[in-house]
C-alpha cells in the first residue's frame, strides 16, 4: 500500500493506533485544565459556564479546524511536524528557518514538561483514595518519589523500543476515553443545565465581564495541548484515521469536562479547597482503578511524546539543525527510532522540573507557554504554505491566519505572566534554541567557503596516477564523501588528497553524495563514470527521516552494478571470486578544523569556536555514515574562511623583492 492510499484509508485497527499513539498527549488533559481554570477562586456560575464554554470552542477552532481539517492536510508524503512542514515550505521562504526552530525547541520543551506534568496529575489522584489522604499529598515527598520512579522507568524502557506495549496503547486508550465519557455523562444527566456552556455567550461573558477573565486563558489553553504532537505523529497511521477517531475523542473530552463543571456548580462547596475535579467524579469504590487507569493513560502520552522527540531531533539532524548524534533502531517497525543522549538529556530535565516544582499545578504555569508558542511558528509556516503550495488567494490565507493568530497571541500573553518567575527554564529553552540556530547558522558558512572543482579537468590525472605501478595500490576502491552538487564537481581538498598530500593509487575512484530530499523516506540512487570503470560517482537520494548507512548501500551498489555487468572484477583481483569486493574498500573522510590564519568577526569568531568545540563531541563522520573505522582513513584539512594577509616581512641580503604590481598582478 502507497503512503497516499495508507493516508486515505479508514480501518479499524488504525483508528485504534491513533487512539493510543495520537491523542495521548491531549487526552489527559482532563486531568488538569478545570483544576487550573477553577483554583481557588469562590466558584460562580460564570467562571464554570464561561471557562467550559471557553474550552469547547478552543477544541473546535483551535483543534477541530485548524488541526484536524487544516494542519493535517499539509502532510510530507504521510508525514507530520514542524520540520516536516519546513521541508515543504523552504523554498518559498529563505527566513522559514526561523520559525521551524522556534517551532523546534518548544516542542522539546513539550517533551520534557508533558511525562512530569501528566504522572503527577496522575498519582495525586491517590489522595482522594481513603487512607491515602495524607500520604499523596500533592507536593508530598512519597508523591514525588513515586513520579520520579515511573518517569525513570519510562526512559530506561525507550532503549528497547515500543513495538510489543504499543499494541496495548490502543485498548488502554479505548477505555481512557470510554471513562472520560461515561463519568462526564453521569453528572451531565443529574445536572442538564450545565449543557448550557455549549453556547459562545458565556466565552465572551467570562473574558469581558468576569475580573481577570482574560488571564483564565492560560488555563483554557491546556485543553488543547497536544495538538501539535497529534500533527507530528502523523505519519504513524494517517490523516483519515486520525480525522475518524476524533469525534469520539472530541465528544469524550467534552463531556468529562461538563461533568467536572456539573460537579462544581453542584456539589464543590463553592470552592475546590485542593480537590481535583476529575477525580471528584468518580464514586468511592473506583477511585483507585480509576487512578490506575489514569496512570496507564499518562505513561502512553509521555511516551508517545518522547518518541516524537526522537523523530524530531533526527530530522534536526539531517536538516543540519543539531550536531550528529548516535541513532538506535530498537525494533523493525518503521520510523521508531531511540536516541540515547536525547533520551537521557530528557530524562534530566523532567526529574529537574518534578523534583523543582513537585506538583502539577507548579507545571502549568510553564507548560501552556511554550506550547503556545509552537502552535504560533506552525500557524507561520501554515501560512507559506497554504499561500505557495496550496495555491490559496492571499485575502484567504490572511483571514485564516488572523484567526489563529488572534487566539494563539492572545493564550501566548496570559500564559506569559506564569513564566515570568520561572525563568530558569526559559534558559533552558533558549538554550535548546540557540544550540539549533548556531549550528545551522554555522554549516551555512563553512559550507560556503567550500572550494569546488570540474572534475573533468583532473580525469586523465587520475587514470594515469592509478596505472603508474612505482606508486603503491592504496586500494582497489578509494570512496570519498563529496557535498558537490553537480555530479561532475569536486572539493579541491579531495583532490589534493589524491594527486598531491599522498598520491593515492587506487583501481576504481568512486565519489560519494548524499541528497536529502524534502520527503521522509526517499531512497535512490544514480551513477555517473566519468570514466569508464575508473572514476564514478554515485549521487544518493535519501529521505530526511532514512539513516544514511553510506556502507551498507553503497556495498548493495557495487553488488547491482556486477551483476548487471557494468563494473568488472576479475581483472583487478583473480584470486578472488567475482562478488568478493568488500574485503577492499577504503574510505578516505575529510575532516576540517578551524584554521589560525583566519581573521573573523568577534560574532563569527564566537560562532564557530562554538561550532568546532561541540563538533568535538558528536557523532564521527565515519560513525554517522555508518562505515566501518578498520576501512576508513580520516585527513584533517584546515578551513580557510578568508584570504591570507600578506604580511609585512623583509629579506635580509640577497635579491630585491619585485614591485607590488608584480604581486599583487594589479594596477
Amino acid at each position: 500500500m502507497s503512503i497516499d492510499q495508507r493516508n486515505q484509508r479508514v480501518t479499524a485497527a488504525g483508528l485504534l493506533v491513533a487512539l493510543g499513539i495520537i491523542y495521548g498527549d491531549i487526552g489527559t488533559s482532563p486531568l488538569y485544565v478545570m483544576k487550573s481554570i477553577l483554583g481557588e477562586r469562590p466558584i460562580t456560575e460564570l467562571l464554570v459556564l464561561g471557562g467550559i464554554s471557553c474550552v469547547v470552542w478552543t477544541l473546535t477552532i483551535q483543534t477541530t479546524i485548524k488541526y484536524i481539517f487544516l494542519t493535517l492536510r499539509a502532510d510530507n508524503r504521510g508525514e507530520g511536524g514542524i520540520f516536516s512542514l519546513y521541508a515543504l515550505v523552504r523554498r518559498y521562504a529563505w527566513w522559514a528557518f526561523i520559525p521551524a526552530t522556534i517551532g523546534a525547541a518548544t516542542m522539546m520543551a513539550d517533551g520534557i514538561i508533558t511525562p512530569p506534568i501528566s504522572v503527577s496529575s496522575a498519582v495525586e489522584g491517590l489522595v482522594n483514595v481513603h487512607g491515602l489522604e495524607r500520604i499523596f499529598l500533592p507536593g508530598s515527598n512519597i508523591t514525588v518519589a513515586v513520579v520520579v520512579v515511573i518517569l525513570s522507568g519510562i526512559f530506561i524502557f525507550q532503549r528497547f523500543g515500543t513495538k510489543v506495549v504499543g499494541t496495548a496503547f490502543g485498548p488502554v486508550m479505548g477505555i481512557w476515553f470510554s471513562m472520560l465519557f461515561v463519568l462526564g455523562l453521569s453528572f451531565v444527566l443529574k445536572y442538564p443545565d450545565v449543557l448550557r456552556a455549549l453556547s459562545p455567550h458565556y466565552a465572551i461573558q467570562l473574558l469581558t465581564e468576569y475580573p481577570g477573565g482574560f488571564w483564565l486563558l492560560g488555563g483554557v489553553f491546556l485543553c488543547t495541548t497536544g495538538a501539535e504532537a497529534l500533527y507530528s505523529d502523523l505519519g504513524h497511521c494517517g490523516r483519515k484515521n486520525i480525522q475518524g477517531s476524533w469525534g469520539f475523542v472530541k465528544a469524550a473530552l467534552i463531556m468529562n469536562y461538563m461533568g467536572q463543571g456539573a460537579w462544581a456548580l453542584h456539589e464543590s462547596g463553592g470552592v475546590l479547597d485542593g480537590k481535583n475535579p476529575f477525580y471528584s467524579l468518580m464514586p468511592g469504590w473506583f477511585l483507585l482503578p480509576g487512578v490506575i487507569i489514569a496512570t496507564l493513560a499518562t505513561i502512553i502520552a509521555s511516551q508517545a511524546v518522547i518518541t516524537g522527540s526522537f523523530t524530531l531531533i533526527s530530522e534536526a539532524i539531517s536538516m543540519n539543525f543539531w550536531p550528529r548524534v548516535k541513532i538506535k533502531f530498537p525494533s523493525d517497525v518503521r520510523g521508531q527510532i531511540y536516541i540515547p543522549s536525547v533520551n537521557w538529556m530528557l530524562w534530566i530535565g523532567c526529574v529537574a522540573l518534578m523534583l523543582t516544582f513537585r506538583e502539577s499545578a507548579e507545571l502549568e504555569h510553564i507548560y501552556g507557554f511554550f506550547i503556545t508558542l509552537t502552535m504560533g511558528m506552525t500557524t507561520i509556516l501554515m501560512g507559506i504554505w497554504l499561500r505557495y503550495v496550496r495555491h490559496w488567494a492571499w485575502p484567504l490565507v490572511i483571514l485564516i491566519l488572523a484567526v489563529f493568530a488572534t487566539m494563539e497571541i492572545s493564550f501566548l500573553i496570559a500564559n506569559s505572566v506564569k513564566v515570568m518567575h520561572r525563568l530558569s527554564f526559559v534558559l533552558v529553552v533558549l538554550g535548546l534554541l540557540n544550540m539549533m540556530l548556531m549550528w545551522f547558522k554555522a554549516r551555512k558558512i563553512t559550507n560556503k567557503y567550500l572550494d569546488f572543482r570540474d572534475l573533468n579537468d583532473y580525469a586523465q590525472v587520475i587514470t594515469d596516477l592509478s596505472k603508474d605501478k612505482d606508486i603503491p595500490k592504496f586500494a582497489t576502491h578509494l570512496v570519498y564523501l563529496t557535498k558537490a552538487n553537480s555530479p561532475v564537481n569536486v572539493e579541491r581538498k579531495i583532490l589534493d588528497s589524491i594527486l598531491r598530500r599522498r598520491p593515492k593509487r587506487a583501481d576504481v575512484y568512486w565519489f560519494l553524495h548524499v541528497n536529502w530530499t524534502d520527503e521522509p523516506y526517499t531512497m535512490e540512487y544514480r551513477i555517473k563514470e566519468l570514466v569508464d570503470d575508473k572514476v564514478i560517482r554515485v549521487d544518493f537520494n535519501l529521505g530526511f527521516r532514512v539513516q544514511p548507512r553510506i556502507n551498507m548501500l553503497f556495498k548493495q551498489v557495487l553488488q547491482e552494478m556486477v551483476e548487471c555487468d557494468q563494473l568488472e572484477f576479475r581483472s583487478k583481483y583473480e584470486s578472488l571470486s567475482k562478488r568478493d569486493f568488500a574485503a577492499d574498500i577504503r574510505y578516505v573522510l575529510m575532516e576540517r578544523f578551524l584554521s589560525v590564519e583566519n581573521e573573523l568577526s568577534v560574532a563569527d569568531d564566537v560562532l564557530l569556536d562554538t561550532y568546532f568545540f561541540i563538533k568535538r563531541f558528536a557523532l564521527s563522520d565515519q560513525t554517522a555514515f555508518g562505515l566501518d573505522h578498520t576501512d576508513t582513513v580520516v585527513e584533517y584539512v584546515p578551513l580557510v574562511l578568508s584570504e591570507p594577509e600578506v604580511l609585512p616581512l623583509k629579506r635580509l641580503g640577497g635579491p630585491p623583492p619585485p614591485p607590488p604590481a608584480e604581486l599583487s598582478g594589479a594596477h
